[in-house]
Protein backbone atom coordinates (compact mmCIF):
# COMPACT_ATOMS: atom_id res chain seq x y z
CA UNK A 1 0.00 0.00 0.00
CA UNK A 2 2.83 2.37 0.84
CA UNK A 3 4.51 1.62 -2.47
CA UNK A 4 1.27 2.32 -4.36
CA UNK A 5 0.87 5.71 -2.68
CA UNK A 6 4.51 6.55 -3.37
CA UNK A 7 4.17 5.66 -7.06
CA UNK A 8 1.05 7.83 -7.31
CA UNK A 9 2.84 10.82 -5.76
CA UNK A 10 5.85 10.33 -8.02
CA UNK A 11 3.69 10.52 -11.14
CA UNK A 12 2.19 13.81 -9.98
CA UNK A 13 -0.95 12.71 -8.16
CA UNK A 14 -1.82 14.84 -5.13
CA UNK A 15 -1.77 12.25 -2.33
CA UNK A 16 -3.06 13.21 1.10
CA UNK A 17 -3.19 10.77 4.00
CA UNK A 18 -4.67 11.27 7.46
CA UNK A 19 -3.95 8.62 10.05
CA UNK A 20 -5.21 8.40 13.62
CA UNK A 21 -2.60 8.91 16.30
CA UNK A 22 -3.86 5.98 18.35
CA UNK A 23 -4.90 3.58 15.60
CA UNK A 24 -1.60 4.05 13.72
CA UNK A 25 0.69 4.53 16.71
CA UNK A 26 2.79 1.54 15.68
CA UNK A 27 3.14 2.54 12.02
CA UNK A 28 6.86 2.02 11.25
CA UNK A 29 8.83 5.25 11.03
CA UNK A 30 10.46 4.07 7.80
CA UNK A 31 7.05 3.99 6.08
CA UNK A 32 6.27 7.55 7.19
CA UNK A 33 9.66 8.68 5.91
CA UNK A 34 9.16 6.86 2.62
CA UNK A 35 5.77 8.55 2.11
CA UNK A 36 7.00 12.04 2.96
CA UNK A 37 10.12 11.77 0.81
CA UNK A 38 7.93 10.85 -2.16
CA UNK A 39 5.78 13.96 -1.64
CA UNK A 40 2.81 12.34 0.12
CA UNK A 41 1.17 14.78 2.52
CA UNK A 42 0.75 13.06 5.86
CA UNK A 43 -1.21 14.36 8.82
CA UNK A 44 -1.79 12.66 12.17
CA UNK A 45 -5.13 13.10 13.93
CA UNK A 46 -4.48 13.62 17.65
CA UNK A 47 -0.94 12.22 17.84
CA UNK A 48 -1.05 12.36 21.63
CA UNK A 49 -2.21 8.83 22.49
CA UNK A 50 -2.45 9.39 26.24
CA UNK A 51 -5.53 7.56 27.52
CA UNK A 52 -6.27 9.97 30.34
CA UNK A 53 -10.03 10.12 30.74
CA UNK A 54 -10.68 13.48 29.11
CA UNK A 55 -13.20 13.96 26.33
CA UNK A 56 -10.86 15.45 23.76
CA UNK A 57 -8.29 12.70 24.29
CA UNK A 58 -10.86 9.96 23.68
CA UNK A 59 -12.08 11.45 20.41
CA UNK A 60 -10.41 9.55 17.59
CA UNK A 61 -10.52 9.55 13.79
CA UNK A 62 -12.14 6.18 13.13
CA UNK A 63 -13.30 6.76 9.55
CA UNK A 64 -12.09 4.50 6.78
CA UNK A 65 -12.68 6.78 3.81
CA UNK A 66 -10.93 7.01 0.43
CA UNK A 67 -11.74 9.39 -2.43
CA UNK A 68 -9.92 9.11 -5.75
CA UNK A 69 -10.11 11.89 -8.38
CA UNK A 70 -13.44 12.96 -6.83
CA UNK A 71 -14.87 10.12 -8.93
CA UNK A 72 -14.49 6.89 -6.94
CA UNK A 73 -14.96 6.48 -3.22
CA UNK A 74 -14.55 3.71 -0.68
CA UNK A 75 -16.21 3.60 2.73
CA UNK A 76 -16.50 0.80 5.25
CA UNK A 77 -14.84 -0.76 8.26
CA UNK A 78 -11.63 -2.10 6.70
CA UNK A 79 -8.41 -0.68 8.08
CA UNK A 80 -5.24 -0.46 5.99
CA UNK A 81 -3.25 -2.94 8.04
CA UNK A 82 -1.49 -6.27 7.67
CA UNK A 83 -4.69 -8.25 8.03
CA UNK A 84 -2.82 -11.53 8.20
CA UNK A 85 -0.97 -10.39 11.33
CA UNK A 86 -3.45 -11.49 14.01
CA UNK A 87 -1.47 -13.18 16.79
CA UNK A 88 -3.15 -16.25 18.28
CA UNK A 89 -6.10 -15.85 15.88
CA UNK A 90 -7.12 -17.16 12.48
CA UNK A 91 -6.85 -14.41 9.85
CA UNK A 92 -8.29 -12.55 8.10
CA UNK A 93 -10.74 -10.32 9.98
CA UNK A 94 -14.36 -10.46 8.84
CA UNK A 95 -15.21 -7.01 7.47
CA UNK A 96 -16.94 -5.02 4.73
CA UNK A 97 -16.42 -1.95 2.54
CA UNK A 98 -18.19 -0.62 -0.55
CA UNK A 99 -16.92 1.10 -3.69
CA UNK A 100 -19.06 4.07 -4.71
CA UNK A 101 -19.43 6.11 -7.89
CA UNK A 102 -21.91 8.83 -8.76
CA UNK A 103 -23.26 11.87 -6.89
CA UNK A 104 -22.51 10.49 -3.43
CA UNK A 105 -18.77 10.78 -4.06
CA UNK A 106 -19.05 14.59 -4.00
CA UNK A 107 -20.26 14.41 -0.40
CA UNK A 108 -17.44 12.04 0.50
CA UNK A 109 -14.97 14.41 -1.18
CA UNK A 110 -16.33 17.34 0.83
CA UNK A 111 -16.10 15.37 4.08
CA UNK A 112 -12.47 14.48 3.34
CA UNK A 113 -11.70 18.11 2.57
CA UNK A 114 -13.27 19.36 5.81
CA UNK A 115 -11.39 16.86 7.92
CA UNK A 116 -8.10 17.65 6.20
CA UNK A 117 -8.52 21.36 6.86
CA UNK A 118 -9.44 20.75 10.48
CA UNK A 119 -6.41 18.58 11.15
CA UNK A 120 -4.09 20.93 9.23
CA UNK A 121 -5.24 23.85 11.37
CA UNK A 122 -4.86 21.82 14.55
CA UNK A 123 -1.32 20.81 13.57
CA UNK A 124 -0.44 24.40 12.57
CA UNK A 125 0.64 23.42 9.10
CA UNK A 126 0.92 27.00 7.80
CA UNK A 127 1.81 26.16 4.23
CA UNK A 128 -1.07 23.69 3.94
CA UNK A 129 -3.55 26.16 5.41
CA UNK A 130 -2.76 28.89 2.90
CA UNK A 131 -3.66 26.81 -0.13
CA UNK A 132 -6.63 24.59 -0.72
CA UNK A 133 -5.78 21.28 0.85
CA UNK A 134 -8.10 19.39 -1.51
CA UNK A 135 -8.95 20.61 -5.03
CA UNK A 136 -12.45 21.85 -5.69
CA UNK A 137 -14.85 18.99 -6.28
CA UNK A 138 -16.06 18.87 -9.88
CA UNK A 139 -19.69 19.38 -10.73
CA UNK A 140 -22.07 16.80 -9.34
CA UNK A 141 -21.48 13.52 -11.18
CA UNK A 142 -24.35 11.92 -13.02
CA UNK A 143 -26.04 8.90 -11.51
CA UNK A 144 -24.29 5.78 -12.76
CA UNK A 145 -26.33 3.03 -11.11
CA UNK A 146 -29.81 2.14 -9.85
CA UNK A 147 -29.15 2.59 -6.12
CA UNK A 148 -30.45 5.29 -3.80
CA UNK A 149 -27.95 6.00 -1.06
CA UNK A 150 -26.94 8.49 1.63
CA UNK A 151 -23.52 9.30 3.06
CA UNK A 152 -23.49 9.89 6.82
CA UNK A 153 -20.75 11.08 9.13
CA UNK A 154 -20.45 11.48 12.89
CA UNK A 155 -18.52 14.47 14.16
CA UNK A 156 -18.60 16.63 17.26
CA UNK A 157 -20.54 19.55 15.77
CA UNK A 158 -23.59 19.30 13.48
CA UNK A 159 -23.60 15.54 12.92
CA UNK A 160 -23.15 14.10 16.37
CA UNK A 161 -26.06 11.66 16.13
CA UNK A 162 -26.72 11.23 12.40
CA UNK A 163 -25.58 7.60 12.20
CA UNK A 164 -27.35 6.55 15.40
CA UNK A 165 -30.56 8.30 14.31
CA UNK A 166 -30.48 6.53 10.94
CA UNK A 167 -30.21 3.18 12.74
CA UNK A 168 -33.04 4.03 15.14
CA UNK A 169 -35.40 5.20 12.41
CA UNK A 170 -34.78 2.07 10.35
CA UNK A 171 -35.19 -0.25 13.36
CA UNK A 172 -38.37 1.46 14.52
CA UNK A 173 -39.93 1.13 11.05
CA UNK A 174 -38.82 -2.48 10.49
CA UNK A 175 -41.63 -4.84 9.51
CA UNK A 176 -40.00 -8.20 8.95
CA UNK A 177 -36.31 -8.64 9.77
CA UNK A 178 -33.31 -6.88 11.30
CA UNK A 179 -29.78 -8.27 10.93
CA UNK A 180 -26.92 -6.37 12.55
CA UNK A 181 -23.28 -7.43 12.47
CA UNK A 182 -21.19 -5.27 14.75
CA UNK A 183 -17.77 -5.92 16.23
CA UNK A 184 -18.07 -3.75 19.36
CA UNK A 185 -21.63 -3.68 20.65
CA UNK A 186 -22.44 -1.63 23.74
CA UNK A 187 -25.48 0.53 22.89
CA UNK A 188 -27.39 2.84 25.19
CA UNK A 189 -30.93 2.20 26.39
CA UNK A 190 -32.68 3.86 23.39
CA UNK A 191 -30.96 1.56 20.94
CA UNK A 192 -31.60 -1.53 23.04
CA UNK A 193 -35.21 -0.50 23.55
CA UNK A 194 -35.68 -0.13 19.79
CA UNK A 195 -34.35 -3.67 19.26
CA UNK A 196 -36.47 -5.25 21.99
CA UNK A 197 -39.58 -3.37 20.84
CA UNK A 198 -39.02 -4.64 17.30
CA UNK A 199 -38.64 -8.23 18.53
CA UNK A 200 -41.78 -7.88 20.68
CA UNK A 201 -43.89 -6.81 17.69
CA UNK A 202 -42.76 -9.86 15.72
CA UNK A 203 -39.73 -8.63 13.79
CA UNK A 204 -36.94 -11.22 13.52
CA UNK A 205 -33.97 -9.52 15.16
CA UNK A 206 -30.56 -11.13 14.74
CA UNK A 207 -27.27 -9.83 16.12
CA UNK A 208 -23.90 -11.13 14.93
CA UNK A 209 -21.38 -10.04 17.55
CA UNK A 210 -17.73 -10.55 18.44
CA UNK A 211 -17.09 -14.06 19.73
CA UNK A 212 -13.35 -13.83 20.30
CA UNK A 213 -11.75 -11.73 23.00
CA UNK A 214 -9.95 -8.76 21.45
CA UNK A 215 -10.59 -6.02 24.01
CA UNK A 216 -11.26 -7.72 27.33
CA UNK A 217 -13.28 -4.95 29.00
CA UNK A 218 -15.57 -4.34 26.04
CA UNK A 219 -16.02 -8.07 25.43
CA UNK A 220 -17.40 -8.73 28.89
CA UNK A 221 -19.31 -5.45 29.17
CA UNK A 222 -21.17 -6.25 25.94
CA UNK A 223 -22.19 -9.65 27.24
CA UNK A 224 -23.90 -8.01 30.21
CA UNK A 225 -26.60 -6.91 27.75
CA UNK A 226 -27.40 -10.39 26.45
CA UNK A 227 -29.97 -11.27 29.11
CA UNK A 228 -32.68 -8.68 28.37
CA UNK A 229 -32.12 -8.96 24.62
CA UNK A 230 -32.54 -12.75 24.67
CA UNK A 231 -35.54 -12.39 26.98
CA UNK A 232 -37.22 -10.16 24.37
CA UNK A 233 -36.64 -12.71 21.61
CA UNK A 234 -33.54 -11.23 19.99
CA UNK A 235 -31.32 -13.91 18.47
CA UNK A 236 -27.62 -13.50 19.26
CA UNK A 237 -24.76 -15.18 17.44
CA UNK A 238 -21.07 -14.86 18.26
CA UNK A 239 -18.63 -14.99 15.36
CA UNK A 240 -15.88 -17.50 16.08
CA UNK A 241 -14.02 -18.15 12.84
CA UNK A 242 -11.82 -15.05 13.20
CA UNK A 243 -12.01 -11.53 14.57
CA UNK A 244 -15.27 -9.85 13.61
CA UNK A 245 -14.63 -6.26 12.51
CA UNK A 246 -17.80 -5.61 10.50
CA UNK A 247 -20.13 -2.66 11.12
CA UNK A 248 -23.09 -3.44 8.85
CA UNK A 249 -26.84 -3.99 9.00
CA UNK A 250 -29.72 -5.07 6.75
CA UNK A 251 -33.34 -4.28 7.59
CA UNK A 252 -36.24 -5.79 5.63
CA UNK A 253 -33.71 -6.60 2.86
CA UNK A 254 -34.08 -3.06 1.48
CA UNK A 255 -32.28 -0.79 3.99
CA UNK A 256 -28.58 -1.44 4.47
CA UNK A 257 -25.64 0.31 6.02
CA UNK A 258 -21.90 -0.30 5.71
CA UNK A 259 -19.34 1.82 7.50
CA UNK A 260 -16.91 2.40 10.32
CA UNK A 261 -19.33 3.06 13.18
CA UNK A 262 -19.60 0.49 15.91
CA UNK A 263 -22.64 0.51 18.16
CA UNK A 264 -20.78 1.51 21.30
CA UNK A 265 -20.04 4.73 23.22
CA UNK A 266 -16.79 5.44 21.41
CA UNK A 267 -18.35 5.38 17.94
CA UNK A 268 -21.73 6.89 18.81
CA UNK A 269 -20.48 9.68 21.08
CA UNK A 270 -16.77 10.23 20.59
CA UNK A 271 -15.15 9.20 17.31
CA UNK A 272 -15.35 10.60 13.79
CA UNK A 273 -17.13 7.96 11.73
CA UNK A 274 -18.47 7.48 8.20
CA UNK A 275 -21.24 5.17 6.97
CA UNK A 276 -23.16 4.76 3.75
CA UNK A 277 -26.86 3.86 3.84
CA UNK A 278 -28.26 2.12 0.75
CA UNK A 279 -31.97 1.88 -0.07
CA UNK A 280 -32.14 -1.00 -2.52
CA UNK A 281 -33.49 -4.54 -2.40
CA UNK A 282 -30.79 -6.03 -4.63
CA UNK A 283 -27.95 -4.55 -2.54
CA UNK A 284 -29.73 -5.55 0.67
CA UNK A 285 -30.24 -9.12 -0.47
CA UNK A 286 -26.57 -9.49 -1.42
CA UNK A 287 -25.43 -8.19 1.96
CA UNK A 288 -28.02 -10.34 3.75
CA UNK A 289 -26.83 -13.45 1.90
CA UNK A 290 -23.24 -12.75 2.96
CA UNK A 291 -24.27 -12.29 6.59
CA UNK A 292 -26.39 -15.44 6.60
CA UNK A 293 -23.44 -17.42 5.27
CA UNK A 294 -21.30 -16.00 8.10
CA UNK A 295 -23.97 -16.99 10.64
CA UNK A 296 -24.15 -20.52 9.32
CA UNK A 297 -20.46 -21.22 8.78
CA UNK A 298 -18.59 -19.09 11.31
CA UNK A 299 -20.81 -18.31 14.29
CA UNK A 300 -22.33 -19.99 17.32
CA UNK A 301 -25.79 -19.19 18.61
CA UNK A 302 -26.21 -18.00 22.19
CA UNK A 303 -29.09 -20.00 23.66
CA UNK A 304 -31.22 -18.21 26.21
CA UNK A 305 -31.73 -21.39 28.24
CA UNK A 306 -27.98 -21.83 28.65
CA UNK A 307 -27.30 -18.16 29.17
CA UNK A 308 -29.62 -17.70 32.14
CA UNK A 309 -28.29 -20.83 33.84
CA UNK A 310 -24.57 -20.23 33.42
CA UNK A 311 -22.51 -20.62 36.61
CA UNK A 312 -21.57 -17.68 38.81
CA UNK A 313 -17.89 -17.85 37.90
CA UNK A 314 -18.82 -17.01 34.30
CA UNK A 315 -21.09 -14.16 35.37
CA UNK A 316 -18.47 -12.42 37.54
CA UNK A 317 -16.18 -11.16 34.74
CA UNK A 318 -19.24 -10.03 32.77
CA UNK A 319 -20.52 -7.80 35.55
CA UNK A 320 -17.05 -6.57 36.44
CA UNK A 321 -16.56 -5.56 32.81
CA UNK A 322 -19.97 -3.91 32.72
CA UNK A 323 -19.32 -1.99 35.93
CA UNK A 324 -15.88 -0.82 34.84
CA UNK A 325 -17.20 0.31 31.45
CA UNK A 326 -19.88 2.44 33.14
CA UNK A 327 -17.35 3.84 35.59
CA UNK A 328 -14.84 4.79 32.89
CA UNK A 329 -17.43 6.45 30.68
CA UNK A 330 -18.80 8.32 33.67
CA UNK A 331 -15.34 9.57 34.60
CA UNK A 332 -14.88 10.73 31.03
CA UNK A 333 -18.09 12.75 31.29
CA UNK A 334 -20.28 10.64 29.03
CA UNK A 335 -22.35 8.69 31.53
CA UNK A 336 -25.40 10.89 31.08
CA UNK A 337 -24.87 12.11 27.54
CA UNK A 338 -27.58 12.50 24.94
CA UNK A 339 -26.51 9.14 23.51
CA UNK A 340 -27.64 7.44 26.74
CA UNK A 341 -24.36 5.73 27.48
CA UNK A 342 -25.36 4.71 30.98
CA UNK A 343 -26.44 1.10 30.85
CA UNK A 344 -29.37 -0.43 32.63
CA UNK A 345 -29.05 -4.19 32.20
CA UNK A 346 -30.31 -7.27 33.97
CA UNK A 347 -30.06 -11.03 33.60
Amino acid sequence: MTDALVRAAQRGVRVQLIIDGYGAHDMPARLRTQLKQAGVRLLVFRPDISLRLKRHRLRRMHRKLVVIDARIGFVGGINIIDDMDTPHQTPPRFDYAVQIEGPLVSQMHAAAERLWRLVAWARLQQRWREERAVPESPKLPQACGPYRAAFLVRDNLRHRRDIEQAYLQAIESAQDEIIIANAYFLPGWRFRRALTDAATRGVRVTLLLQGRIEYVLLHYASRALYGPLLQAGVRIYEYQRSFLHAKVAVIDSCWSTVGSSNIDPFSLALAREANVVVYDADFGQQLRASLMQALESGAQVVLRSRWVHQPWWRRVPIWIGYGLARLLMGLAGYGDSANSLSIRARD
